[in-house]
């Protein structure tokens, strides 16, 4: 934690969450049937939970846009960097399948980051990559990234909505839009999605990754499939966080490789012409070792930097002065609220600072970078 500048309140930067699904703040999850029983007061069963808004009590110190940052940049190895390094497009294709797999980290049951505001900000460096994400939408929330590294002519854009619904005995999180990473270099673009996050209450507490992840090169002719699987009801270590797939060429659908693991732990390529194996991802050495990022120069905060925007609450959950965290997050939300109803009486609509943002039926979310590469940031992450 470092004070920024002039500010008075402290800018708080907690470490992300370990691979056991742990954090350096000190948190119990709540009694799953207290949590049903809360939402039920709210919410039905199928209802949208995008303006359910969560007490302190249950907020991790930090925002969701942050969160959804550290998945990207906080890697014990440069994941994205790797990806240029390939001799070949099935190389390159692999290690665009591993950095995918980078991305899905644990989420701890029953606590929560903060929903943010419209226009907030988070401006990282990482190395030679450069990291700038914009909240675009607040209804529905939907988060864009853009991520540069001149010296790798590499390129990393993300559009992120998150679509939960309460289902009664679980949550399913949709996470729609698309991530595009471009090799430069090479004249390559790698399209994918995401997986939902379910979060189960019963008939025990716990989160997973679930759904199928398509990742397709249309300049090599390439493509990569992998499912994350549910351990289902019936609890099996060999299930928890596995994911099967495999590559394979667009136009015959030959498969050329199989992938089979577990995120949290070793995933492996088989070779189907030779039959040999070749781990291709090690959760341990890249999810591991990582530490909070740090405040490099506090005079390029931002005021829509998200720690800034969230600073006061996040003193308060550290220090489980929870009276004192609601009044500021009221303050936080309230002053959005402020701003929404200024812009709705001069008929003003808001305009994203860093990204142009399209939506229609048949392509959903899309966000497109207004500048061609991201500066270096105020925050980096120590090395």
């Amino acid at each position: 934690m470092v004070t920024g500048g002039k500010r008075e309140n402290i800018i708080v930067l907690t470490k992300p969450v370990t691979l056991e699904g742990e954090s350096d703040a000190d948190y119990t999850a709540p009694n799953p049937l207290k949590l049903i029983l809360g939402l039920f007061k709210h919410v039905r069963p199928g209802s949208d939970l995008t303006r359910f808004e969560v007490p302190p009590l249950l907020n991790l110190p930090k925002s969701q846009l942050q969160s959804y940052g550290e998945t990207v940049y906080c890697t014990a190895t440069d994941m994205l960097s790797r990806c240029n390094h390939g001799k070949s497009p099935h190389e390159r294709l692999i290690a665009v399948v591993a950095w995918s797999i980078s991305t899905l980290r644990p989420v701890q049951f029953g606590v929560a980051p903060y929903n943010p505001v419209l226009g907030e900000t988070h401006h990282v460096s990482r190395g030679n990559f450069n990291f700038l994400l914009e909240q675009v939408s607040h209804h529905p929330p939907v988060s864009a990234l853009h991520a540069t590294n001149e010296e790798e002519n590499v390129e990393l854009t993300w559009c992120h909505r998150i679509a939960p619904k309460f289902h009664g005995a679980s949550v399913e999180a949709e996470l729609q839009g698309k991530r595009k990473v471009k090799l430069l270099n090479h004249g390559e673009t790698y399209v994918m999605n995401s997986p939902n996050l379910s979060i189960r209450f019963l008939p025990g507490p716990g989160t997973e990754w679930v759904g199928n992840v398509r990742i397709q090169c249309q300049e090599t002719g390439l493509e990569a499939e992998y499912r994350c699987k549910s351990s289902s009801f019936m609890w099996r270590r060999g299930n928890h966080r596995s994911i099967k797939g495999k590559i394979f060429e667009s136009s015959s659908l030959k498969t050329l490789y199989e992938i089979d693991g577990h995120w949290d732990r070793i995933v492996r390529m088989k070779d189907i012409n030779s039959g040999e194996f070749t781990d291709i991802y090690n959760a341990k050495e890249v999810i591991s070792r990582l530490n909070a990022t740090i405040v490099k120069d506090p005079r390029e905060l931002r005021p829509s930097e998200s720690a800034v925007v969230w600073c006061e609450v996040s003193q308060c959950i550290l220090s489980k002065d929870w009276e004192k965290a609601r009044e500021a997050k009221r303050t936080v939300e309230e002053k959005q609220r402020e701003l929404l109803r200024k812009r709705g009486s001069i008929g003003e609509s808001w305009v994203p600072k860093h990204f142009t943002v399209s939506h229609s039926k048949e392509n959903g979310w899309d966000c497109s970078p207004i500048q061609e590469r991201v500066p270096p940031g105020p925050i980096v992450v120590p090395l």
